[in-house]
């Protein structure tokens, strides 16, 4: 029994981050091993899900059988992370209740017979998962920023909470090109259409020995100036060196601090950072707004084991009608 959501304590006395340019290069640590941590951003207002946002977080909206945010907690158990720590804000304590356990309900699940055993132990509650609160809506720099006493010097991951990466093993390979190639940071990227540039941040890239690694980023770059078609997916395993670069990182777009913005000052004075592309079997649904949403819940419904194909049935059947 957890006996309630977990705080990560360090917080509660931590100083602010200074808002000022550091004047010292990015400091280098990389320490090659084993990535047992990763960082949960989920303090996002999901604005453009609204009304659907206005007392649920929009990482809580159902895809299929399951919020968005355990679909993330899941992927990234399944690449061996031990402990996450959720970065959460105001409206987002259904997150932890979510993964925290509930005996009662448990029991009742378990009397009741009808639930699929696979679907049973988030019932139990989920352990190594801890929370802080992101005050201010400041940007998801400084989100991940609140997570330098967590991470304890260790490389560790960033997923955000509200995008689900459905199939592969992307995280665990974006751990192996880190770790392989000494990087201080690795993150994943998609390709796409050049007009739709605007929505993402972009990473400019180069060819070193058959890998890639990041020349520049930047953050929804103007119609026409993007430097590339590459656009990030958020996953990303970085060393602590992020957390002088988040620190040296001013405000950009909306007055906030991105993370789009530290990496490219990681690229430049702490290089490599490895940039990992998307494989086929990989597809990122990020539930951002109510088109992307209703696609993703289309997906996951039709794929479903038990209901799948009723689904895809009466799908087919609406189509003949429309």
């Amino acid at each position: 029994m957890h006996g309630g959501p977990l705080r990560w304590n360090a917080y509660a006395s931590a100083r602010p981050l200074s808002r000022r340019r550091l004047r010292n290069p990015v400091t280098r640590t990389v320490s090659f091993g084993a990535v047992r941590k990763a960082v949960v951003p989920v303090a996002g207002v999901g604005t453009r899900l609204f009304p659907a946002t206005k007392s649920q977080p929009k990482e809580m909206l159902p895809v299929g059988r399951k919020p968005v945010v355990q679909y993330v907690v899941e992927e990234l158990r399944a690449a061996g992370v031990e402990q996450i720590l959720l970065i959460t804000g105001r409206k987002k304590a259904a997150i932890e209740d979510h993964f925290d356990a509930d005996l009662e309900l448990s029991q009742v699940l378990h009397q009741a017979g009808s639930v699929d055993p696979a679907d049973l132990p988030i019932a139990d509650g989920i352990r190594g998962v801890f929370y802080t609160r992101q005050g201010t809506p400041s940007g998801v720099a400084d989100a991940v920023g609140l997570a330098r006493d967590f991470a304890g010097g260790e490389p560790f991951v960033v997923a955000f909470g509200d995008t689900i990466i459905h199939g592969g093993d992307l995280v665990a390979r974006l751990m192996a090109a880190h770790r392989e190639s000494g990087a201080s940071g690795a993150v994943a990227v998609e390709q796409i259409a050049p007009e739709d540039a605007f929505r993402y941040g972009i990473v400019d890239v180069r060819d070193v020995d058959g890998s890639l690694v990041a020349v520049d980023l930047v953050e929804k770059p103007a119609a026409g100036r993007a430097p590339s078609d590459l656009a990030i997916v958020p996953r990303y395993v970085f060393e602590s060196s992020i957390f002088d670069a988040i620190e040296a990182t001013r405000p950009g777009l909306g007055g906030e601090r991105w993370l789009t913005d530290s990496i490219s000052i990681l690229a430049r004075e702490s290089p490599p950072v490895r940039v990992v592309p998307l494989e086929s079997n990989e597809r990122r649904y990020d539930i951002g707004n109510f088109a992307s949403y209703y696609r993703a819940f289309i997906d996951f419904a039709l794929a479903d084991p038990q209901y799948g194909a009723g689904v895809r049935q009466y799908v087919s059947e609406l189509g003949q009608r429309l």
